[in-house]
């Protein structure tokens, strides 16, 4: 990587990578297309991952009383007055979005497909709500369409796992990336730093192990304790499980994370944005993820680093 070149991130950005792909510029459109999860619905348990709030991330149109179809729409009219030429993706971000039958799937799939302007998938779902079968069909429904899925891995911890409910293992995250990307199809995770009982040597390790997995995009989230959750009674009552994740010992431990983390991993973004009033934990006073990437470039310039500068295969 050029570090001298002022205009060059010093980290694999998805934003370019995305670009190269359609060559203009590409906007997700959130939807709720009615999924649940399997830890809320009963089959594996009805508490859900301790952090979870569905609040804290749809936009006004991602509103599964609407269709697959009529959100779409509401999306790109607002987006479309801003940049004219762009194209979009759906993605179906709420909830588990793997989790239910395969025609079911199928159906919803090809809805919002259909809307005008859609070039693609990309679909957030559990590494323990997909298989063979389910990937078969989504390959075949976007044919020439884009396409990624996301899993949520959150850590590559099982204690940590357990503790926060997760109801998966990180051995299902592993076997779910493999299985995924053997099929040809486009991979990402997504990643929280600062979960209950974990350190910066925690984190950093999770750089090292995902590292080790064929992914082709990340997006890194902090932990966020938000009003309403049980993670807001765990802080309260054990606030010594949480590491110091104010935004200076955040920002650097991006830092030597991306040193660690395998160059070729596209990295989506490096922060959550939930609403201000529903944070307890950490006040970064209202930053947003571009606030964020600009402050981590103009340190890791001024640093000389860049990410992939310690990444061992």
């Amino acid at each position: 990587m050029d570090i001298s070149n002022q205009n060059i991130l010093p980290w694999n950005d998805y934003s370019s990578y995305i670009k190269q792909e359609f060559g203009t510029r590409v906007q997700k459109i959130s939807i709720n297309a009615g999924f649940t999860c399997p830890n809320r619905d009963g089959l594996l348990g009805k508490g859900a991952c301790i952090y979870c709030t569905n609040k804290s991330f749809s936009p006004f149109y991602c509103n599964k009383g609407s269709s697959i179809k009529e959100q779409l729409e509401k999306g790109i009219a607002f987006f479309s007055p801003k940049y004219k030429t762009q194209k979009y993706l759906a993605y179906f971000q709420s909830f588990t979005n793997t989790y239910d039958k395969i025609d079911v799937l199928e159906q919803k799939y090809q809805e919002a497909l259909s809307v005008d302007g859609v070039k693609g998938l990309v679909i957030a779902t559990r590494p323990d709500c997909i298989d063979k079968e389910k990937l078969k069909m989504i390959k075949y429904v976007c044919k020439d369409k884009f396409l990624s899925i996301e899993y949520g891995a959150e850590s590559t911890i099982d204690k940590t796992l357990n503790f926060i409910n997760r109801g998966h293992s990180y051995q299902q995250t592993i076997d779910a990336v493999n299985l995924t990307t053997k099929m040809g199809i486009n991979c990402g995770l997504h990643l929280i730093l600062g979960l209950p009982g974990e350190n910066k040597t925690d984190f950093l390790n999770h750089a090292v192990e995902i590292s080790k997995l064929p992914i082709k995009t990340l997006k890194i989230h902090q932990m966020q304790v938000l009003k309403g959750t049980k993670l807001q009674k765990t802080y309260e009552q054990s606030p010594n499980l949480f590491y110091d994740i104010s935004l200076n010992n955040y920002l650097n431990i991006i830092i030597e994370f991306l040193e660690i983390l395998n160059p070729n991993i596209i990295i989506e973004r490096f922060t959550s944005e939930a609403p201000k009033d529903m944070i307890i934990y950490p006040d970064w006073k209202g930053k947003k993820n571009f606030e964020i990437s600009h402050i981590v470039r103009n340190k890791m310039q001024q640093l000389k680093t860049y990410q992939g500068k310690k990444f061992h295969s």
